[in-house]
Order: structure tokens, then sequence, then C-alpha cells
């Protein structure tokens, strides 16, 4: 089975699941999102949408009815495809704990979803998901998914990976390899048992091959679409590993483990 790790809602979903049947992938974790660059028909509409991406992955909440709107989003493509979508929920890191632990209760385990994320703490504020990988563990480990690119810093990742060996038992995935912060987060990764890295957007294929080469069983193959391709991304992992086990697993046998599939 071949698994796309990260994905975000796309409108209209068909236009995802024509490109998830173009790769091969059978199915593909997806999380909700405010922005929607999809959508935009020229560069105004482009830098409207990235300017709410901008806001998210600051760490801004935003407001209250976007979210709500991407929840519904989510909610609506997860039971239209639901042999092709593996639904993750947000929870907001600006509440207090005991409403985040409400809320991976209501917005994760009551809607039937698989993992917690996309996070997206603020710069340098990574710390503020330790009360999600407390509610993790709570439902039996749940896997939690974290913002790896910019702004995420690389003092970010170590303290993602403190937090993670706080928290043994949570599956806790960086995205985007960590961005330009990838030989870093390799290293952390490394030495973290319960840290995975997702491999979209890596900027050299290089940092792909050496991530796989040193985490062969916690690595995982993810497009980040719309804002990455799941042919290109399926086929940058098929270019540094051969047909085998190890690309197996890359490609979807680490993450079936992890979900239980």
């Amino acid at each position: 089975m071949i698994l796309d790790a990260h994905s975000h809602v796309q409108d209209p979903v068909h236009r995802h699941i024509a490109l998830l049947d173009e790769a091969g992938v059978d199915r593909a974790v997806l999380f909700s999102t405010r922005p929607h660059p999809e959508r935009a028909t020229d560069l105004a509409s482009f830098r409207r949408e990235m300017s709410v991406l901008d806001e998210t992955i600051g760490g801004r909440p935003g407001h209250t009815d976007d979210h709500r709107a991407a929840r519904r989003e989510l909610s609506s493509a997860c039971a239209a495809y639901p042999d092709r979508f593996i639904g993750f929920g947000k929870v907001g890191l600006e509440l207090p704990t005991q409403r985040i632990a409400a809320e991976v209760e209501r917005e994760v385990v009551g809607r039937g979803f698989r993992g917690i994320g996309e996070l997206t703490p603020p710069p340098d504020g990574a710390g503020r998901i330790e009360p999600v990988l407390r509610a993790a563990a709570d439902h039996g480990g749940l896997p939690v998914v974290v913002h790896g690119f910019a702004p995420t810093t690389a003092g970010d990742l170590a303290t993602l990976a403190r937090l993670a060996r706080r928290h043994p038992t949570v599956p806790l995935v960086i995205s985007q390899l960590g961005g330009l912060n990838w030989l870093t987060a390799i290293e952390l990764a490394r030495d973290t048992p319960n840290m995975y890295l997702e491999l979209s957007t890596a900027n050299i294929v290089f940092a792909v091959r050496l991530a796989i080469d040193e985490l062969p069983d916690r690595t995982l193959f993810g497009s980040d679409a719309p804002y990455g391709d799941p042919l290109l991304a399926r086929a940058t992992v098929e270019r540094v590993t051969a047909p085998g086990a190890l690309r197996d697993r890359v490609l979807g046998g680490t993450l079936a483990e992890l979900l239980g599939l």
C-alpha cells in the first residue's frame, strides 16, 4: 500500500483524488487548512492565500469561523472518500491545557480521526505542543504531526526532540524534513526513537537519501499537496531507493504500522 503521509484539503476534492490516482497512491493523510493556494487564479489571489498561510505557520490563531470552515471541509472530504483519505484533526495551541485535552477528545478521537496535526506553533514556541502530546498519550499514543519548514527553527526542532523523549509512547512526526534545518532534524530524530521525519518539500534530493539511510524505519513519503505533488514526491523517494523492503517501508509500510492499517 502506498500512503502519502502529508496532504491538505483541496478544492475541489476530486482534483486531489486525480493526483493520487496519477501517482499510484492508495491513501493519503489529510489535514485541514485555511489557505487554499489551488483556488488562486492570478498572482494577486495567490498572494492573498499565502498571507493566510503565513498567519497559520506563524502560529497566529486566526478567525474562529475560518477554523470551523476548515474542519467542515476536512470532515466532508473524509466522508466523501473514506477509502482514500485518513483524517488527522488539529487543535488550537493557544488554548489552556485542559481545553486542549477536551479538544483532542472531541475533535480528534470523537470524529474518528487517526492522529493530530498538522500543528503550527509559532517560531521558537514548539514547547506549546506538550499538552497535545500528553493528550495523545492518554489516547493510546496517537501520532502527532508538527510543521517542520520555516518559520520552524533549529531550536524548535531541539525542543520537539526533547518533548518526544518525554512522551515516548507518542509518535512525533516532523513534516517537510525540517525544512532548511534538515541535517539537524535527521541528527535529532536519529537519537530520538519515537521521532519520525516526513520527506515532503525537501530542498535537495541528497537530504531525502541521507534521511532514509539514517532512519530507514522512521522516514515517511509525503507530498504536502497542494504545495507539493504526489507523483514528484514519490519519484524522489524511488530515485534514492532500490526496489524492495526499504522502499516499501518509506512509501507506506511504516505509516501503516503507526496507524494500525
